[in-house]
């Protein structure tokens, strides 16, 4: 049921309980409120993070969003909603306020609720940004497990921007591993499937990482050369 059923439903239930005095009904309408609450509570928090990622600013309203968000989804028992939810909540704290402490174990909560859920799209956002956070932290190997993954579940289910989002990670990852062709290989590939869906942000990002890693190869055959007897 859409927006207007339930809105619909709602009036309907309210009528019956006050000219029929059938209370039996409020109840479910309530919970299709609720669910109305909840997605636009959630679609409300993203589009304030997008801004944040434009602007820079943290806005107070981003965070009671997404945790009230979380709460009607848990109290309606909408597994998929509520790690959605979750990981917006981790996302948050990791990219907003750079606490990762606080994110970490949120995005490994939205990541075993979603994977009981089947939502292959939260397991995959969760596992990118769990991937960003190994990465700081100097855990190459396990970053590079978590973005591959990331990047298999996004192939499945068509978010081809995600895909190439997720390899520009790779590709410092692969360079920070001394795997300079493996990183210019996948430099080729992210940029290539950025332009075919219109990435245009994305694209700028695997051409900074182009620069930077040809850049920073070229410094090293310099001062090998310098080495050099």
């Amino acid at each position: 049921m859409g927006v207007e059923g339930h809105i619909e439903q709602a009036r309907l239930s309210y009528e019956r309980a006050v000219f029929v005095g059938d209370v039996g009904e409020l109840e479910e309408a309530e919970r299709g409120l609720d669910k109305i609450e909840a997605d636009l509570a959630l679609a409300r928090g993203r589009i304030l993070h997008a801004r944040f990622l434009d602007e820079r600013r943290e806005d107070p309203r981003e965070l009671a969003l997404f945790e009230r968000a979380r709460q009607l989804y848990r109290m309606l028992g909408d597994a998929t909603g509520e790690a959605e939810s979750l990981f917006w909540v981790g996302c948050f704290h990791q990219v907003v306020r750079g606490d990762v402490d606080t994110a970490v174990p949120r995005l490994e909560q939205s990541y075993d609720l979603a994977t009981r859920a089947g939502d292959r799209r939260t397991q995959s956002e969760a596992l990118r940004h769990l991937g960003i956070a190994e990465h700081f932290a100097g855990q190459l190997d396990a970053a590079r497990e978590h973005l591959e993954e990331s990047v298999r579940l996004r192939r499945e289910i068509g978010l081809l921007a995600g895909v190439a989002a997720n390899q520009v990670g790779l590709i410092y990852i692969a360079a920070a591993q001394s795997r300079c062709d493996d990183a210019l290989a996948l430099a080729e590939e992210a940029y290539a499937t950025a332009e075919a869906c219109g990435a245009q942000r994305i694209m700028r990002q695997v051409e900074e990482a182009r620069i930077q890693i040809t850049a920073t190869d070229a410094d090293q055959s310099d001062a090998q050369g310098q080495r050099a007897p």
